[in-house]
Formats: C-alpha cells, structure tokens, sequence
C-alpha cells in the first residue's frame, strides 16, 4: 500500500492553508509543504509572529505556531515542492469565468489547467493528486487526461476531496468534521490511492465519518451541498420581505420552523444575503452543468436561489435610500462590517460590496469600519467591480480603523457582518455624534432593537415591520 510521507500543496489560500496547517499538526510524520507564487502571501505565512498571517480564522495561529518549521513549511519553490511529494493537493482559486463561453456561470479551470501541467512536467515519480477547489464534475477526467498526455511516464490517481469548511469556524470543522469525502477510481490503482488519503485523515478522524464515493459522485456533493445551504438562506431571506409586508417577524418564523426535525435551525438566520467564496460561484456552476446537459429546468430552479440573494442586497440598499428620503447624495452612510460573515477576513461577495456599489451609483459618501479587514482589500474589492474608475471609489468610500470615527456625522449606519464586538459598542457615545434622526439598518439582525429606540435611534431590521 502507499504510504505518504511528503505532502505538497499548491495554493495557500483560505482552503490550503487551514487544512494543511491542521493536517501537519495530526499527522507529525508527514512532511507538509504549503506553495503559492504569491510572494507576499508567503511571506506573511511564513511571520514570525503568528497573528500576522495572512489568513484570519479562530484557533489557526496558535496551529500553524505549533507545526510550522517542525513539519509545516510555506514556500514559492513550486517546482520542489511538487517533485519531492507522492501526494499534491490542488487548492488554487476557481472563480466565476468573466470571459468567453459560459461568462457569469462556468468556473474558469485556467489555474487548475496551470497545476496539471505543471505537475506532469515536474513529476520524476508516480504521485496522487487531490482536488481540494472546488471544481465542475468530470474535472478531474480534464486532469486526468493532462497529466497522461504531457507527464514524463509517470504514473497518477486522480482523487477528488472537496472540502466543507465553514469561514470562522474551518479549524473547529477540521479537528471534528461531520465527514470527510474522498472519490476515486474503481480500480486496483485508485482504490489504493484512496485509502492512502483515508489512512492520513484516519489519524484524527473515526474512520465511519470517511466516505469513500466514485470520482464524479464526490464532485458533485460539494456542489449539491452548498446548493442546498445556500437555498436555504435565500428562501428565508424570500420570507423576510414578506414579514415586513405582514408584522410577522422573521426571527420568530425562523425559530418556529427550525424546531421541526425535519427542517433544523442551521442556515435559516435572515440577514442581507449570503456571500463567500462558495455558495454563488458552486451554484451558477450548477446551472452551467444543468444547461449544457439540456435540464433547463433544473437549471431555472437553482438560479432563482441566486435572484433572491441578489434581491435581498438591492432591497437593503433601496430602504436606506428610501428611509433618507429619497435621496444619499453627499449623504454620510456607515458600513459597520465588510468581510461576508464574522471571524474571517474573506471578502469574496460580501453583501457589503454590492450594498456600497448600489449606494455609490446615488452618490453616497460610505465610511468603513471592519476589524480584520484591510483598507486595500476594501478598494480592490469595489474597483473588481468595474463600476467606476477606481479614483471614484477612493473618492466616495473611506475606511477607518475606529468604528466611532465612521458613525460620526453620519446620516445612517448599515450592520453588513455580524462582529459580535457591535453588539457591545457604546450606541449612547454613536447616537450623540450622528446626524439626526439617527438611522441604523440591521442587515444581520444583530442588535438589540428596543434598547437603540430608547436611545432615540430609528432602526430597520430584516424582517420585521
């Protein structure tokens, strides 16, 4: 049986780097190498102080400080890092294709076509190869067929191993996963190289929460299961509108719905709609997938989760124009969050960018505040966009690192991500230096709503009259 002792990575983004990190720290006998060729991004890896590396994510710095320079080791030697390995993660960034066939839809497969081909041209010896993106089913019979093609007669087991962590809570997810899912192929060969990848996680993880599926079967359970999350959201985010039209109260719907065992709690929180790296591009993926198969069907019905989303952000933005009269033109508005949800600082399709584009398109000026998110990360995010010339966003958005600073004078306040320290700000010390009246739009329903009316606020929460 293979026995893996050196592990590469290719990517050391918000997938790579976590579950490398917490992979090294189980598996002490194993080698892992973590490869971007990003410089920067290394190089905060690789900080001497831990609470400067590049991704944020609770519990991930005190790992990475226990198993860094001991068995862990990030690097731009790419080429190295792939010849000395027997098994490589692909863990590189598939985004939305903003170009050419399927444009808005299709992942764009340039940078896993880069990995293949450049693990077949440095391979001297047989290796496993693991997809960790997230990728359309049958991407790994595109792999499979580069690395057959332009290796140098080495042998490779494509696996497909598609992660479920959770942003915020990924180290938590890795040490305890509900399931690890490994896919492969029905031969001697893959069966092999599956149950070397089981073996590794197996040191931590009991052995009945690892599953073992074809190769296409694992593909398309990332996609289904983020899917079916992001349904979820989008239905009661549907609903939310609704409560506000009928004094129901979506909190109270929420809590009433997900006491049935069939239906559960989890995802059913209603806020400004869902982001991440995820949810959006997996299921526009889908609906390529449905589409070219001819299932146009299939296809409407996993679209419409992306047209409530996307409805829920623009409906955000209209009731702060509307509630300001119409009109935010000059009109200050503070952002209190910008990352998609708390205990990260992944940006990728926050509702807080489509909320800031929607109001800057009215001419607001918008002032940022997030506490683990960067002011260049802020502006790269909106000039992405291309709305407008990046001069303009620079000249209609500020970020600050003082959430006081970005209330005051301000003629509204957006709640875009739910840091738990709002809830603990001094609102009194916010209202006094706000221009009246003194508007907050809760787009997480986080805030305790009768305690800012008696300090004189006028508050807006999702799904509520």
């Amino acid at each position: 049986m293979t026995k893996i002792t050196k592990i590469c990575c290719i990517g050391a983004g918000y997938v790579g780097g976590p579950t490398m990190t917490v992979i090294a720290k189980k598996c002490p006998h194993i080698k892992v190498t973590v490869v971007d060729l990003n410089e920067e991004r290394i190089a905060a890896w690789n900080d001497p102080d831990t609470n400067n590396i590049p991704v944020f994510e609770p519990g991930l710095s005190e790992v990475v400080a226990e198993a860094r320079g001991r068995n862990l080791f990030f690097s731009t030697a790419v080429d190295e890092a792939i010849d000395e390995a027997d098994m490589v993660f692909i863990s590189v960034n598939t985004p939305t294709k903003t170009y050419g066939a399927g444009i808005g839809q299709a992942a764009d497969l340039k940078w896993i076509e880069l990995c293949a081909r450049q693990i077949a041209r440095v391979s001297k010896t047989d290796k496993i190869v693991v997809e960790k993106s997230t990728l359309p089913v049958r991407t790994a019979s595109a792999i499979k067929d580069i690395l057959t093609h332009t290796g140098s007669g080495c042998k490779f087991q494509i696996l497909s191993n598609p992660e479920f962590l959770a942003e915020g809570t990924a180290i938590e997810d890795l040490n305890a996963p509900d399931r690890v899912l490994i896919g492969g192929d029905s031969t001697e060969e893959g069966k092999e190289a599956m149950q070397a990848l089981v073996d590794i996680y197996a040191n931590w993880v009991p052995r009945e929460r690892i599953l073992t599926t074809n190769i296409w079967s694992s593909e398309l359970s990332k996609l289904t299961a983020n899917a079916f999350l992001a349904q979820r959201v989008s239905s009661i985010n549907s609903l939310s509108e609704l409560c506000e039209k009928t004094e129901a109260d979506i909190s109270e719907v929420s809590r009433a719905i997900g006491t049935d065992s069939r239906i559960g709690p989890k995802f059913l929180k209603a806020s400004v709609g869902f982001g991440g790296s995820c949810f959006q591009k997996d299921i526009l993926n889908l609906v390529y997938i449905a589409r070219s198969y001819g299932l146009q069907e299939v296809a409407d019905y996993w679209e419409q989760v992306i047209i409530i989303n996307d409805h829920q952000k623009k409906r955000f933005a209209n009731e702060i124009i509307r509630t300001s009269y119409n009109t935010v033109n000059g009109k200050k508005i503070a952002f209190l969050g910008w990352a998609f949800k708390k205990d990260t600082n992944d940006t990728r399709e926050s509702a807080a960018i489509y909320v800031a584009d929607h109001l800057l398109f009215e001419q607001a000026k918008i002032t940022v505040y997030d506490p683990k998110v960067q002011e260049s990360q802020v502006y790269g995010d909106l000039d992405y966009l291309r709305s407008r010339d990046p001069q303009e966003n620079r000249f209609g958005v500020k970020v600050t690192s003082d959430p006081y600073e970005a209330c005051k004078d301000a003629h509204a306040i957006a709640i875009l991500t739910e840091w738990d320290e709002f809830k603990t700000y001094d609102w009194q010390r916010i209202y006094d230096n706000m221009l009246k009246p003194a508007n907050v739009f809760d787009g997480r329903n986080l805030l305790d709503v009768e305690k800012l009316k008696a300090i004189g606020f006028q508050v807006k929460s999702i799904g509520t009259a």
